[in-house]
């Protein structure tokens, strides 16, 4: 018998300091933009003019194009080695999901459940919506279904505290299609990919089709596609190696535009998101190359965002909860709902960012680093052939 070689998953990948440090832009984006109207319920006149002109909702495109490029560079070349061989290729596939399983779902259901408490024990202010509302949308977030509960329910009835799950579910979606669509297309799947995009530029974005936006996705992962071709290396922009300033300039231009295009009125919600999917991947390409080109920083700045950004998925879980969390705690200590102001607006901001720092480090430690681990572990048990193979 010959011995099939299968790739298994890999217990420690070079780390990209540039993509931490865009995930951390990106769930910051995000923070800031759930603040109004769950953080600070009467709206700061300051934070509206923000987002009038500045908005980051789009950081979740930010992730989906970081998702999309990590994932498929990771997955898609484990694939290609074994995809003449069923055995070795469904191996692989399982060993991803079960990869992707310990990673994601055990933050996500520990959230979920400690929000049904937080909506049963912790909620005479009712922030956190009803006990019912919530216990729906954490079966939608289990079952990996919240986007389409997300669609369904926006501006029709409350959706419960866990509302931003419903990228999580597309994310998952995304997860379990990759393997079998790349099984299936093999060579083939980057034109699969380009016709997603062109589609989604083209039809008009309804509540669903915004709940299954895959145009940032799709990005990344053609990204991870051309990453290893030799014209990636080409198109490097050498240019920017030593030059700090100039990367500053060019990441800043570039997530200030997509905080521009977000909050533009003028543009169809379609030709912004389409817009946001594109300058996404750039920034995406720029950090795929590991070489300081997004930052531009060093210190005690870069080291802050790499952090956040390592820690930035328990941020996007945690952000809303503690948001309600932190006005329940003003209710009960003071009796009345803050009414705005200087001193509210402060104490809400700092008191949540502390609360957040304090639960994701905790998240971090203790529940994902320690089950991404056995994740590992089982994943490459599963991955590796078994003996009489050999």
């Amino acid at each position: 018998m010959t011995t099939t070689v299968t790739p298994t998953i890999e217990s420690h990948q070079r780390r990209i300091d540039d993509i931490e440090w865009l995930r951390a832009v990106a769930v910051l984006g995000v923070v800031v933009h759930h603040a109004q109207g769950n953080l600070f319920n009467w709206n700061p006149a300051w934070l509206g003019n923000l987002l009038g002109h500045l908005d980051m909702w789009s950081g979740v495109d930010i992730f989906f194009a970081i998702s999309g490029f990590v994932i498929a560079r990771s997955l898609l070349p484990k694939l290609q080695v074994c995809q003449s061989e069923l055995g070795a290729a469904s191996r692989q596939v399982g060993a991803f999901w079960i990869a992707r399983a310990f990673r994601l779902l055990p933050s996500a259901w520990l959230w979920l459940a400690l929000i049904l408490i937080g909506a049963w024990q912790f909620n005479r202010l009712g922030a956190f919506g009803s006990v019912h509302t919530n216990a729906m949308a954490a079966l939608a977030g289990i079952f990996q279904v919240a986007n389409f509960r997300f669609a369904d329910a926006f501006a029709n009835y409350p959706y419960g505290a866990s509302f931003a799950y419903w990228s999580l579910s597309l994310e998952e979606q995304f997860y379990l299609a990759l393997p079998l669509v790349a099984l299936l297309l093999r060579r083939h799947v980057a034109w699969l990919l380009v016709l997603l995009i062109i589609v989604q530029a083209i039809l008009p974005r309804t509540l669903l089709t915004m709940s299954l936006r895959t145009d940032a996705l799709a990005w990344g992962v053609l990204l991870a596609l051309t990453s290893r071709l030799p014209i990636f290396d080409r198109l490097e922009p050498r240019w920017l190696h030593g030059r700090r300033w100039l990367q500053r300039a060019i990441t800043l231009l570039l997530v200030v535009a997509i905080a521009a295009v977000s909050a533009r009125e003028s543009l169809t919600i379609g030709h912004r998101v389409s817009l946001i999917a594109v300058l996404a991947a750039i920034l995406v390409w720029l950090a795929a190359y590991n070489h300081d080109f997004l930052s531009g920083l060093d210190g005690p700045i870069k080291r802050i965002m790499i952090w956040t950004g390592q820690r930035s998925y328990a941020i996007y879980l945690i952000h809303v909860p503690a948001f309600f969390f932190i006005r329940e705690c003003w209710f009960r200590l003071i009796g009345t709902p803050p009414q705005g102001g200087l001193i509210p607006t402060a104490v809400f901001a700092i008191a949540a960012g502390a609360l957040i720092a304090l639960l994701a480090e905790f998240n971090f430690r203790m529940v994902e680093r320690p089950l991404r681990r056995v994740g590992r572990r089982v994943a490459n048990r599963i991955a590796k052939p078994s003996a009489d193979m050999a």
